[in-house]
């Protein structure tokens, strides 16, 4: 009877042993691995093919421009995997995005987990232009919560692929001001003048920011669910949508801030610097004004909570009728949500 061999777990850079794929995309896969020098898990991503016009080496030397940062995934390692010729990039292994969260928390998230969360969107925003970039890619599903111990109250901003730099390092300068450009980011979320083919800026990042909060305090846009022939018709009419809105139709509903909030964005021109202040300290007047305590439970740290609640009301059930496999009934129950 022939011996079957066992499969020797695959090992990157002769340190990140790998142990599962976590999920992939356009621009490649995510892996939980094991780093044998720090002896700890990490997040491995790698191209999805060996290709020169690979996103991974550039998304890393960003990452590297802004190490150091709250909120910033901790780069352990980048290079190239010597079997496949493909490039990888070894991180700090985080837990669920926002978009997860929301589907968990049932579609919408509580005013008090949006503004909490705002404030910390906002000074992760403020922190890449402060080092003279612009994101050009904000959605929930690119906002990341920690995954262990105090880490979990921290937003953290991931995937930087679609960087740019709005300010010339040398010499200080905003970039000039340009249209015919291409639709850069998320059709969804990206900012009515980029929709007109504008050269996007600090203001940008804001508009986007503004609908990716109308969207966890509601649940969905305006402008979801479009349907078209193909995608170039399907924008089009996304961008009728955006310019035909008023802010107050699409604040509609909420508090009066979030229309205060919106308006001092709308009036940002294409150099101009956003009041990062204000903008925080009007949310954050909504939010004591609203009663509420800054002590980072969000929605999803209360579901948590109720499923550990159940485990432990399982188990006691079980001690009650003194049933000895134990294990058996823990195999089938529910894992935490901050399992990645």
């Amino acid at each position: 009877m022939e011996e079957i061999k066992e499969q020797q777990p695959r090992v990157i850079a002769n340190r990140f042993e790998i142990k599962e794929l976590l999920g992939c995309g356009s621009f490649g896969e995510v892996y939980l691995a094991f780093d044998k020098q720090q002896n700890q898990e990490v997040g491995l991503k790698i191209d999805i093919q060996a290709d020169e016009n690979s996103q991974i080496p550039r998304e890393a030397k960003l990452l590297q421009i802004f190490q150091g940062g709250e909120g910033i995934p901790k780069v352990f390692w980048s290079g190239v995997e010597e079997v496949s010729n493909k490039n990888a990039v070894a991180m700090e292994l985080l837990g669920e995005n926002l978009e997860t969260l929301l589907i968990k928390c049932g579609g919408k998230f509580s005013l008090k987990t949006v503004l909490m969360l705002a404030d910390q969107m906002i000074k992760r925003i403020e922190y890449v232009h402060s080092k003279g970039f612009v994101y050009r890619d904000l959605k929930p599903e690119n906002f990341m919560m920690g995954k262990k111990g105090k880490s979990q109250q921290i937003v953290y901003l991931i995937d930087f692929g679609l960087i740019k730099r709005y300010k010339d390092p040398k010499t200080n300068k905003h970039i000039p001001f340009r249209d015919n450009k291409g639709l850069i980011g998320t059709a969804r979320y990206v900012s009515v003048n980029t929709h007109i083919g504008l050269e996007q800026s600090r203001r940008d990042d804001f508009e986007s920011l503004i609908y990716v909060l109308v969207y966890l305090v509601k649940g969905r846009l305006p402008w979801q669910g479009i349907l078209a022939e193909n995608k170039e018709k399907k924008h089009e009419k996304l961008k009728q949508q955006k310019v035909s809105i008023s802010l107050e139709k699409l604040c509609e509903g909420m508090p009066n801030q979030f229309l205060q909030f919106c308006n001092l964005i709308r009036q940002l021109r294409f150099e101009d610097q956003p009041n990062y202040f204000k903008l925080k300290q009007i949310l954050k007047e909504l939010f004591f004004e609203l009663g509420y305590s800054w002590d980072y439970i969000f929605d999803w740290t209360e579901l948590n909570e109720e499923i550990n609640i159940n485990k432990v009301n399982q188990v006691d059930t079980l001690n009650t009728n003194q049933i000895d496999n134990k294990q058996q009934l823990n195999d089938k129950l529910p894992e935490s949500i901050f399992q990645v």
